[in-house]
Formats: C-alpha cells, structure tokens, sequence
C-alpha cells in the first residue's frame, strides 16, 4: 500500500478509536463514525483535524471539572483556533475559561464569544442545533461549495462560521446562513485561501502534505 495513504487511513482508524470518548465529552459534537469519513475530504491536514478533536476534548473536560454545572460552555477548534460559546454567570468565570483553553496543547489562538448571564435552556440548545442542522441543508441545496469545508456553530441564534475557505466561499455562505430562517446573525472566522491554493488541496491526493 502507499505509505501516504496508509498515513491517512491510520488517522482515520484512531480518530475512530477517539469517537466514544468524543461523543460523550462535554461542549464536543460528534457525528458517529461518519467523521472519520469526512476527514478524508477536509481541507486541513489529517494531523491537525485529529489535534482539533483532542482540544475540544481536553478543554471540555477541564472545564467541566472545574465548573460542573455552573456554565454552559462548547468548545470547537478548527485549524487550532478555538471558539469558546455558551453562557457563564460573571466576566472572571469568562476570563479564566478562555486561559483553560488557551493552556491547551496545540491552541493556536482563541476566540472568546461566552455571553455573561444566566444559563440557557434546553429548548433554546435544541432550537440552535435546529439552525445549524438548516444552514448546513441550505449550503448542501445551493452547491455553491462543498458544504464540508465550512465548520457552522450556533448559540443564542448567532451563527459563527469557521474554515479555510476563499473569499467567494466565505460571501457565499455568509450569504446562505444569514438567509436561513431562525439566525439572529452571522460571526465569520475564517481563514483565507486563495483560489489557486483551495484548488490545490481539493484535488490533492490522499496522504499529502498540506499548509
């Protein structure tokens, strides 16, 4: 077999091995075995979206282990820069979540969005998860990208959007998202491709280097 692709399929069979810790980790969503599917069409190298999901998964749980149920807190990494949502009661609890995360092995930057008050509900949880479920069905039905190249987050009716994307990516799933019914507004936390380097990585072969 070829040593790049047995790499990545190697990766894939350990972020498989990770998954039920994953699943249950606090502020971390997995979809079942489908995501070490998806890490073969990302854009980010297969090291780095095995490094994300170790984040989440860390800063989850030192968070949770120090507050419990004192806040509501979700972390998603992507590309090593790290988003922080959910609600805390006071601005030293969101300060002291942001240096845990930023603590982290491999955090290359944060991104602090924790809202000071009280906890959200349930409803409110299951109605962003609703919106994020919509954005991603829109990005899939208008086909203008290949809807897995954009990470979407909700909470409180914000959406963030997270990627290595091009400039025309990014307007247009800004676009879709803001359109989508439910979104109280659209936050962008790209990073940027040129067209010739987004092209590059989605028509490399499998197991090779990326930026």
């Amino acid at each position: 077999m070829n040593p790049a692709i047995y790499k990545k399929i190697s990766l894939c069979v350990l972020l498989a091995l990770l998954l039920p810790a994953l699943a249950g980790c606090f502020g971390v969503a997995v979809v079942g075995m489908g995501a070490s599917a998806l890490m073969l069409s990302d854009r980010r190298p297969s090291e780095t979206y095995v490094t994300d999901q170790g984040i989440e998964l860390r800063a989850g749980n030192s968070i949770s282990e120090k507050y419990h149920d004192r806040v509501h807190v979700n972390v998603t990494s992507y590309n090593r820069m790290v988003l922080i949502t959910g609600e805390v009661p006071d601005a030293a609890t969101k300060a002291d979540v942001e240096q845990i995360v930023a603590g982290k092995p491999n955090v290359k930057a944060t991104q602090n969005e924790l809202k000071i008050s009280g906890l959200s509900a349930l409803g409110g949880r299951s109605n962003d998860s609703l919106i994020t479920s919509k954005v991603k069905g829109r990005f899939i039905d208008y086909g203008k990208f290949s809807a897995n190249i954009v990470k979407v987050v909700t909470e409180n009716g914000t959406v963030y959007l997270m990627g290595l994307v091009t400039q025309r990516e990014a307007d247009a799933a800004t676009q879709i998202a803001r359109e989508t019914s439910g979104v109280l507004g659209v936050v962008r936390l790209f990073e940027y491709l040129t067209e010739q380097d987004a092209a590059r990585l989605d028509n490399r072969p499998p197991g090779a280097s990326k930026p």
